[in-house]
């Protein structure tokens, strides 16, 4: 049997985006994770200032042990946010802080490790019938970038998630409309991939290529959250029509990952946007554009989908678990 690594000390635990920091304390293995708090990625210079500047506003010394689910690639010790300007190496922060463990892992891996614990009361269902027990199960999500991961059962209990990038698939394109913000990514980024359009940026983007397109000037409409507000609130056409292509979007990659996994456990959607949404991504063509796979219709449209509506990042406590993983 392989030993459990159960690091009594107290640790520290971070669910770092390209936006936004999110760190909580606890105390030791199984501790609940206390003084929770978010901090701008924008407002530090490195990983280091915003740990310390943590550290110092809860009144704690150093932590033994650090996990941090991170919007990156883990490749190697060298660290290179994709979507911040924040770069470091994981033996220095380890050095620098006088660490027994540092554990870094993406932020998507750590979301997954708590998929199977999360309550019925942060899960809304979106479609799908129920899930097939000990199957495999997908994960995806939309905030500053689009993150995929997954979760493969093993033996009776065991869960082992899976670390990717699936997020930058080539965007999957079908109207005429999706192949016209396609072509207009491509100009701009080169490789026109599925989080140039289903991230907050590329919600920004897709608006603003819909109204160059359609001769629209894009007035005060500067961010992915006036965006989303002027789909909602003010029915603005162009952006609900970029909201209504995000949404459809998302399905598609969805569609494609349950595919490829073969999610009959369910699929999970996390991300900072889709569930400020509400009802409204429920009526969306989410669903349509999920199932909307030819022949294998069938396969998909008993696959559940769940939106994660937890107001702590469960990332947190999939990064705490991730110390205690065996060894």
């Amino acid at each position: 049997m392989p030993a459990l690594n159960l690091i009594p000390l107290p640790r520290l635990i971070a669910d770092i985006g390209g936006t936004n920091a999110r760190f909580a304390w606890q105390a030791g293995p199984g501790a609940p994770l206390m003084d929770t708090q978010v901090l701008q990625v924008s407002d530090f210079f490195r990983l280091q200032d915003a740990i310390r500047s943590y550290l110092e506003g809860i009144g704690q010394g150093g932590p033994g042990a650090v996990a941090i689910a991170i919007a990156n690639p883990i490749t190697g010790d060298q660290v290179n946010m994709t979507n911040a300007d924040w770069s470091f190496s994981q033996a220095a922060v380890k050095a620098e802080f006088g660490l027994h463990t540092f554990r870094l892992l993406n932020d998507f891996t750590a979301l997954a490790l708590a998929l199977p614990d999360l309550p019925a009361s942060e899960l809304r269902q979106v479609g799908g019938t129920a899930p097939v027990p000990r199957s495999p199960i997908a994960l995806l999500g939309a905030g500053t970038g689009l993150g995929v991961s997954g979760l493969i059962p093993v033996g009776e209990t065991a869960w082992v998630p899976l670390a990717g990038e699936g997020g930058h698939v080539t965007l999957p394109a079908i109207t005429a409309r999706e192949r016209l913000v396609m072509d207009g990514l491509a100009r701009r980024y080169g490789h026109a991939s599925a989080e140039r359009l289903v991230c907050g940026q590329g919600l920004l983007d897709t608006f603003g290529l819909l109204c160059q397109a359609d001769g629209i000037a894009t007035g005060s409409i500067q961010n992915a959250a006036a965006v989303t507000e002027a789909a909602l609130k003010s029915r603005h056409p162009q952006a609900v029509e970029a909201l209504t292509m995000f949404c459809a979007v998302l399905g598609t990659v969805a569609g494609n990952l349950a595919l490829s996994l073969g999610a009959h456990g369910g699929v999970y959607v996390g991300g900072g946007i889709v569930p400020r949404l509400g009802a409204w991504f429920d009526s969306s063509p989410f669903r349509q554009r999920f199932e909307d796979k030819g022949r294998f219709r069938p396969y998909l449209a008993g696959i559940p989908v769940w939106v994660i509506t937890s107001e702590q990042s469960p990332a947190l406590l999939g990064a705490a678990r991730s110390l205690d993983a065996p060894t």
